[in-house]
């Protein structure tokens, strides 16, 4: 049997769920970002996005369901931020292409408070809606970054897995040093040169792990 035709009011409501929806998630966000997982709670979120807090269990199953979305939008988020660092001319190599990411990464998440926080918390307040959140953001970030790489390769002998993950935490762990005591192990992060002596390390790391040669399957 075909598939009947959307009436003006069945499109309207999906219209208005699918606005609903995205409006509890950035409400969610909100709430993380100002006042931590302690306040995360239905109440809180309903207050924030101005609905009924039945929404959120009808839309998402509730708290569980809406940290896989924040997880999702998170990566989404971090996708578009860093599109132009990927794409914008396409890398030539494998080095080329970690190193702009890794750059991208500083920055972005040097301006973006709730980033910074759902970071800390993952190590320092681990529970399970921070894990969901967290593996919905990595899961789908991998697999952007993955479609963004395309056919580069990195060098024969390259750790690479072991290598950004571990390129990836450093990055993190600074962005939450600076802004929790402005300094890491004795390295300031207070002001712009300190960052831009921070990207040069960061360069040079992966310069020196990947090589510049074009590495494509």
């Amino acid at each position: 049997m075909p598939k009947r035709p959307s009436t003006p009011d069945t499109a309207l409501r999906s219209r208005d769920r699918d606005a609903t929806a995205r409006a509890i998630v950035l409400a969610a966000k909100q709430v993380l970002a100002e006042d931590g997982f302690q306040s995360f709670g239905v109440n809180a979120i309903a207050r924030r996005a101005g609905c009924d807090k039945q929404l959120i269990y009808r839309y998402f199953g509730g708290l569980e369901g809406l940290a896989d979305a924040i997880g999702a939008d998170l990566a989404a988020e971090l996708a578009d931020e860093l599109a132009p660092f990927s794409v914008e001319p396409p890398p030539a190599t494998y080095g080329q292409w970690m190193e702009r990411l890794a750059l991208g990464l500083l920055e972005l998440l040097r301006r973006n408070r709730l980033m910074q926080q759902i970071n800390a918390w993952e190590s320092a307040m681990p529970s399970p809606l921070v894990g969901r959140l967290v593996e919905s953001r990595s899961v789908r970030l991998a697999q952007w970054m993955n479609e963004t790489r395309g056919g580069l390769t990195a060098p024969e002998g390259a750790d690479a897995p072991a290598v950004n993950a571990l390129l990836i935490a450093g990055i993190q762990q600074l962005v939450i040093a600076a802004s929790a005591n402005g300094q890491f192990a004795g390295l300031s992060l207070r002001d712009d040169e300190d960052w831009l002596r921070l990207k040069a390390a960061v360069s040079a790391v992966i310069r020196a792990t990947y090589g510049a040669q074009p590495q494509r399957s």
